[in-house]
């Protein structure tokens, strides 16, 4: 749905793209270099290559803005956020 196709005319994928996503949780969870992957995931070469080519072309933007919307969708609320709570946040701040 949201990641991006092979490109066309290019050989086919010999990755599965549901191992790159898991491999990219794994490096934002565990908070680990990208050379410390484990072997049972591709290699972090190609992981941060996805990595940096779906931050280039806007897909994490896509996936947080969609994935928000259907939160805020099941909680009842709008799908976009109001600004109506920001002045009560900066004051309990100062």
């Amino acid at each position: 749905m949201f990641i991006p196709g092979a490109k066309p005319g290019g050989r086919p994928r010999t990755i599965d793209m549901r191992e790159i996503v898991n491999a990219i949780l794994y490096i934002l969870c565990a908070g680990c270099a990208w050379r410390m992957l484990p072997h049972d995931l591709p290699k972090w070469q190609t992981v941060y290559y996805y990595f940096r080519r779906w931050e280039a072309d806007g897909t994490w933007e896509r996936m947080h803005y969609f994935l928000r919307a259907e939160v805020r969708v099941q909680e009842g609320r709008n799908v976009e956020p109001s600004a109506a709570g920001a002045p009560a946040l900066l004051q309990a701040v100062r």
